[in-house]
């Protein structure tokens, strides 16, 4: 059998990187990681993978590890994510997500790695005009997080066009939950992630949850997101690279996410019931630019890959969530 090539993960200290290292490593996969630390955790990253601490900008750093690690492809995580502050400070977002995957893909072509996996968002669609949400669906991003992230899409698109060098972009719905076996999780202090905010609520973390908004065009009034389970997602970055390998002359933009939505109160009401508990809730003025209903057609992702979630399960999701939860609390000791 072929030997696997070498995968290197950008921002693989952070939330979705890190489950996408444990997914590689549990296929097989050589891994290494460059990471900034400015939102991962050295921690993070398992024993044994050769981990850079550095910026995907820095392209003689970039180029050093490329070539002595030999890789073969990236998984390109690194980035900035929160929406509200793109809009408040946009230039770090086009730094951060456009400027610094444009030097991230030159030093790749540069180097002959011949494989890139984006993480993209369904920001990129902006407001849908329809619900579920395909691929070609508009995309009429609403902030700079959304434009930063479509900006590397369509770079990817251009140079596949004039390099041997073929790309899978994954667009995510809302990412939740934690590895099953606790190796990994959100970790990051202030997060905005709904049940990632309601788990810490419920373990006395904070005082209460944030409702933005009960005037949604929803059945109870607040906005419907599509939860995936970030193992899920991290198995579809895997199997996204196995079909880059064995297609070299495809490229894929493909939605991750299970093809229904849960309201932020059908979400509450889970935590409640996983953890016996009744979390506190506010409701406040909605935000500027939150959709009512934001649901995946992942029918494309079922079709081009052979993905099939594990864990498409609500209460599951926030029982890992959960666990992980607690688990982070001694970590922090």
């Amino acid at each position: 059998m072929a030997m696997k090539p070498k995968i290197l993960v950008t921002g693989g200290a952070g939330y979705i990187g890190s489950h996408a290292v444990l997914a590689l490593l549990d296929e097989g996969y050589p891994v290494a990681v460059i990471d900034n630390l400015t939102t991962g955790f050295r921690w993070a990253v398992p024993d044994g993978v050769h981990f850079v601490e550095g910026d995907i900008s820095d392209k003689p750093l970039v180029e050093k590890l490329l070539r002595e690690q030999n890789i073969g492809a990236i998984m390109h995580f690194a980035g900035s994510i929160i929406v509200p502050e793109s809009v408040e400070n946009p230039l770090k977002y086009y730094s951060n997500n456009s400027s610094k995957s444009r030097d991230l893909i030159e030093t790749a072509v540069q180097c002959g790695v011949a494989h890139f996996i984006f993480s993209s968002t369904a920001a990129t669609y902006g407001i849908p005009t329809q619900s579920p949400v395909s691929e070609e669906s508009p995309k009429i991003p609403i902030n700079p997080y959304g434009m930063s992230k479509l900006m590397t899409e369509m770079m990817l698109a251009d140079v596949s066009k004039a390099h041997p060098l073929n790309f899978c972009v994954l667009r995510y719905f809302n990412v939740a939950g934690a590895d099953p076996l606790a190796r990994s999780g959100q970790s990051t202090e202030g997060a905005t992630h709904l049940i990632k905010v309601a788990v810490e609520a419920a373990l006395g973390k904070r005082s209460h949850v944030s409702v933005f908004g009960n005037d949604f065009d929803t059945p109870d009034g607040t906005g419907v997101r599509d939860y995936i389970h970030v193992s899920d997602l991290a198995n579809a970055h895997v199997l996204a690279l196995e079909a880059l390998l064995k297609t070299p002359e495809r490229n894929y933009t493909l939605n991750c996410g299970y093809g229904r939505g849960f309201s932020v109160l059908e979400v509450l009401d889970a935590v409640d019931r996983v953890t016996e508990m009744k979390i506190d809730r506010h409701v406040e003025a909605r935000r500027a630019g939150d959709p009512d209903s934001l649901i995946s057609d992942n029918r494309a992702i079922m079709t081009a890959l052979p993905w099939r979630p594990q864990y498409a399960n609500l209460d599951q999701i926030i029982s890992h969530a959960l666990n992980w939860e607690r688990k982070l609390s001694d970590i922090r000791k």
